[in-house]
């Protein structure tokens, strides 16, 4: 809303008003549900290549077509969350070097080239070159996947979301989901050694996360009466209280117990539900934290 404008020096003075509904919504959840499998599976596949590379036979292509595909989705629903996509194109002509939007968006294209020379490397059967430049896409997948974490901190009014916090569970959804995806992509191509060891992967990032929330859920409201507030929107009869726990349930505690079962049954099929579970449980977790923030209003 216009306030003035003063002629002299052609300023508009405007006025801040709160925001009528939520601003960032299921688009965004997709971004980061998205972006944590594609970045995720680069970590994973740089992990087994480190392991046991006699099992990257029949991984290597397919791994990356999976991560690429999702990597193109997270592009695709930040450009369609932008209030002016068809001037997205201003981000690399006009770059502005100090916004996480600005570093994020040339981290994530020079990401996803080197996706699509590692694709064309492994249909010609490079392998040598293929492990070569994993290396480097992997050390960039790290910052790609933070990134957001930043944009997230940088929100004002916002406590929820402080970047140590956030950072630690960007890179946790990482884990967690690329693990469950390997799996899932690897089944009988992947060792009952390997699959244990990202089966840990997998049980061991729920934990971490369940920790984090745990800890914000209960000792949250320490921080500041904003962040006391938000979390009343998960507890109790809270409106998102019921989706928090069907979150945490799904994404953290049952493929835990799972891992946890497949350790002892060495079922296969117990596992394999564990990494569904975890994948489609991560997006609902992400989903609530990003947006009941939102829900309070900043007068």
């Amino acid at each position: 809303m216009v306030h003035e404008s003063l002629a002299a020096t052609h300023a508009v003075v405007t006025l801040d008003v709160a925001l009528p509904e939520i601003f960032w919504g299921w688009y965004v959840t997709m971004n980061m549900w998205a972006k944590s499998i594609g970045t995720g599976l680069i970590f994973m596949l740089f992990l087994l290549l480190r392991k046991n590379p006699d099992e990257m036979k029949g991984l290597r292509t397919s791994t990356l077509i999976v991560s690429f595909v999702m990597m193109n989705i997270f592009l695709l629903f930040t450009l369609a969350d932008l209030h002016q996509p068809f001037r997205m194109w201003h981000i690399f002509f006009y770059p502005h070097l100090t916004s996480a939007i600005t570093i994020g968006a040339w981290m994530a294209t020079v990401f996803v080239g080197l996706e699509s020379l590692m694709i064309l490397l492994g249909f010609q059967k490079k392998v040598e070159a293929f492990d070569k430049l994993l290396f480097w896409t992997t050390l960039l997948a790290i910052p790609v996947t933070l990134y957001t974490a930043g944009i997230m901190a940088e929100a004002t009014a916002r406590e929820l979301w402080q970047m140590p916090t956030e950072a630690v569970q960007m890179i946790l959804a990482a884990t967690l989901s690329g693990s469950a995806a390997i799996i899932l992509l690897g089944g009988s191509k992947l060792s009952d050694e390997t699959k244990q060891f990202f089966a840990s992967i997998l049980g061991l990032s729920a934990l971490m996360a369940f920790i984090i929330y745990m800890s914000e859920y209960i000792f949250g409201a320490m921080k500041a009466e904003e962040v006391a507030a938000i979390l009343h929107y998960v507890k109790g009869d809270g409106e998102y209280a019921t989706m928090f726990w069907i979150g945490q349930w799904v994404a953290y505690i049952l493929p835990m117990l799972l891992v946890a079962l497949y350790r002892v049954s060495k079922s296969s099929a117990m596992l394999n539900l564990a990494a569904i579970l975890a994948i489609v449980g991560l997006w609902v977790v992400k989903h609530v934290w990003l947006v009941i923030p939102q829900l309070l209003p900043l007068s």
